[in-house]
């Protein structure tokens, strides 16, 4: 089993960055002093639970988090600078801080390096996620210490049920649309307005309308669906916020 460090202090370790072509030397205490910070670490930048999961949901959930008095959520790898820099990039996750612990010391501090020389990954961190409180360890949530790369408790939702159990968590939203609808727009707009985030899919860039008509049994546009739901167009979306 792995240690749980709550309580304690994370380990003090300098991450070598680059930042705007130049090399940046970043302590812990510039991450974690007098902030309440969210790490989440994991075993490499690029790999697929970590890109397709794990860094998306953090990313989409920044806002709520924030609202939630959360200063800072960091994704942190045993990976190099260059490396996380065009991760974060690949993933768009402009609301989360990439840092490389090249080295592997804070993770070593964590008492969280493994050997993943099996598969030619070398020393990497095991997946976990905590809650940091001006540099003190309050929560984590350390992955079962079992083969593989268990991908239980560390997620964001995971999280969120921590810091504030009856907070709801962001909704998923996707509008189908085509260029120049203007019912489209209207759609888009009330969504806008009511603050909430959303995926734009737009037909023949990114479906067409076979794939619409196998998804919603319609062809016409906008089509809204919320958390799994086909809401429908405009006018439906309009009544729904209405209910809420």
């Amino acid at each position: 089993m792995f240690e749980n460090k709550e309580g304690q202090r994370i380990p003090n370790v300098t991450f070598r960055t680059r930042q705007n072509n130049a090399w940046v030397d970043v302590q812990s205490a510039d991450l974690f002093a007098g902030k309440t910070v969210i790490v989440f670490s994991l075993p490499g930048a690029f790999t697929p639970t970590c890109s397709s999961t794990h860094v998306p949901r953090y990313n989409q959930m920044a806002d709520t988090f924030k609202k939630l008095g959360v200063d800072e959520i960091i994704c942190m790898s045993v990976n190099d600078t260059f490396v996380m820099n065009e991760w974060k990039v690949d993933q768009k996750a402009d609301k989360i801080t990439f840092i490389p612990d090249g080295n592997g010391d804070f993770t070593d501090g964590m008492g969280l390096l493994v050997d993943k020389q099996d598969i030619g990954f070398g020393k990497r961190s095991w997946r976990y996620s905590m809650l940091v409180k001006d540099g003190v360890v309050e929560k984590m949530f350390i992955e079962p210490n079992k083969p593989g790369d268990p991908f239980e408790v560390s997620d964001a939702d995971t999280m969120l049920a921590y810091i504030a159990p009856n907070e709801q968590a962001p909704l998923d939203v996707t509008v189908f649309t085509r260029q120049g609808c203007p019912f489209c727009a209207r759609a888009k707009g009330m969504l806008h307005d009511a603050q909430i985030d959303f995926d734009e899919m737009e037909l023949n860039r990114d479906y067409t309308n076979r794939s619409l008509r196998a998804i919603a049994g319609v062809d016409m546009v906008p089509q809204v669906f919320i958390n799994g739901e086909l809401i429908g167009g405009s006018d439906k979306l309009e009544a729904w916020l209405k209910a809420r």
